[in-house]
């Protein structure tokens, strides 16, 4: 900045943000829905859809899968927007709002409202992005499988790095946010909730 004074110290100090889970979305590789341990897929799935795969896994851990009842599968999104970015699905394989019948609606509507309120008592953002993209000229990655968005967002939560470098930063491991959904929901479960 023209005609400010900077401290030598400031000038050399350089910061690394390490996002090493993310060098495999960058250069075009993918963690395959293949290497996820399966059981049986459910009726009419997709041997090559990945929430297909989340919802027969032997590994719920692996899988990155938080959530699961005989309607709605909820997994932590393995490239993340931001921290704690779930996808909330129907457990069946279906690629069509219309094909929902109203039993699923509702369920799907009760888990976006139970992961909203469960990510604001642990993470504490201060908003939210919650969407559906229907088809893959929408954004849609995945069009056969509906599945929403559920993005928490903090105020300075943008920054240069996806302008500049293409790459997102987000400052807690899948790992760990697996961890603290899992023990809120094995709390919530022993209180009936």
């Amino acid at each position: 900045m023209a005609g400010e004074k900077t401290d030598e110290k400031t000038m050399s100090r350089e910061e690394r943000i390490w996002a090493p889970w993310r060098i495999g979305y960058i250069v075009g590789e993918s963690r395959s829905a293949e290497e996820l341990p399966v059981g049986q897929l459910l009726p009419g799935s997709e041997s090559d859809c990945f929430l297909c795969r989340c919802a027969a896994t032997t590994d719920q851990r692996k899988a990155l899968v938080v959530y699961r009842d005989e309607l709605v599968l909820t997994v932590l999104n393995r490239y993340p927007y931001n921290n704690g970015h779930l996808l909330v699905a129907p457990l069946r394989h279906c690629g069509r709002l219309e094909a929902l019948s109203q039993q699923e609606d509702n369920a799907l509507l009760q888990t976006l409202k139970r992961f909203v309120a469960l990510l604001e008592k642990l993470l504490r953002p201060e908003g939210f992005n919650i969407g559906l993209n229907l088809g893959r000229v929408a954004g849609a990655g995945l069009p056969g499988h509906l599945h929403w968005h559920v993005v928490p967002r903090w105020g300075g939560d943008t920054n240069f790095m996806p302008v500049l470098a293409g790459v997102r930063v987000v400052p807690q491991s899948l790992e760990a946010v697996w961890e603290l959904l899992a023990e809120e929901l094995s709390k919530q479960q022993a209180d009936g909730g």
